[in-house]
């Protein structure tokens, strides 16, 4: 699904234009993207958190020449599901893979 999916699928449902929708969208991004670029973490509940993860430094291998190269510490953006998304995303997945009896 493409941001331009989920503009459709909001617009539709909210009966916003998808102008208004995509703003929103943008606007929800842009946020998110802001916030941890200042550290911060954004939580939504039955959804999941946004979080930065440190990394510490290491010594990596160039995959071409195999020669070391020094990666030094970096932060990470990552995304934790909550619990009840994942339990309602593994239940759904979960029947559709049930084969149908007849």
């Amino acid at each position: 699904m493409t941001k331009a999916d989920i503009v459709d699928h909001i617009a539709s449902g909210t009966g916003l234009t998808k102008v208004e929708t995509e703003a929103v969208v943008d606007g929800f991004i842009q946020t998110v993207i802001e916030a941890l670029k200042e550290g911060k973490n954004i939580e939504i509940r039955g959804f999941g958190s946004f979080k930065n993860k440190k990394r510490k430094g290491r010594i990596a291998r160039n995959p071409r020449t195999g020669a070391p190269v020094q990666v030094d510490e970096h932060f990470v953006p990552y995304f934790k599901v909550s619990k009840e998304l994942r339990t309602a995303v593994n239940e759904n997945l979960k029947k559709m893979q049930q084969p149908i009896s007849i």
